[in-house]
This record gives structure tokens, C-alpha cells and sequence, in this order.
């Protein structure tokens, strides 16, 4: 694949991930996940200060979602929210770690 392909293969991925609150978002769903809009506003508020709005959460949910990044089932009227890891084995693929190369 030339390189200019793959730079510009999961622009997407590297958006979603750019955000600090997108991280810990992920940083949370990796802890519990399977959480509503509401709880993860909860442990974000309690866990790290952030007092971002649910309408902004939930942009940000949105943006993770678009990279692969979120998954959602709705259950009645809620929406749960799953961590999906596969878009990040893109990024093992692309830059390889050598576990046999010293530190």
C-alpha cells in the first residue's frame, strides 16, 4: 500500500482519539463497560472533574462511534455504550512494537 494511503487510511481513528475527553471516556468504558449516557457523565464529573455537558458527552460518544471506536445497543429507551478495540489494531499493524529490541 503506498504510504500516502495508509497516512490517510483511519483519519477518523486519530481524531477520535486526539480529544483528552475522548480518551478518558474510553479510559472509563474500558473499566466498566456497557454504560449509559448518564452514568458515564457520572464518573467522568466524580472520577475526573470533567462537567461536561451530556449534549457534549455525547458528541463526543458520537465521534468515537464514527472511528469504530464505541459500539451502542438501545435496550428499551437506553442506549448503552460498549468499547470496541478492533479500529486500534490498525495502529499495532501500522507501527509494529519489537518486544525483542531493547529499551
Amino acid at each position: 500500500m503506498p504510504l500516502l494511503n495508509r497516512v490517510d487510511a483511519d483519519p477518523e481513528l486519530f481524531r477520535a482519539l486526539g480529544d483528552a475527553t475522548r480518551r478518558v471516556i474510553l479510559d472509563e468504558l474500558t473499566d466498566r463497560d456497557g454504560q449509559t449516557l448518564f452514568e458515564i457523565c457520572g464518573r467522568l464529573a466524580m472520577k475526573h472533574g470533567l462537567t461536561s455537558s451530556r449534549q457534549a458527552i455525547s458528541q463526543h460518544l458520537a465521534v468515537l462511534e464514527g472511528a469504530g471506536l464505541v459500539r451502542t445497543r438501545r435496550e428499551g429507551r437506553y442506549k448503552f455504550h460498549h468499547l470496541d478495540t478492533g479500529p486500534l489494531r490498525a495502529l499495532v499493524e501500522r507501527w509494529p512494537i519489537d518486544r525483542e529490541a531493547p529499551p
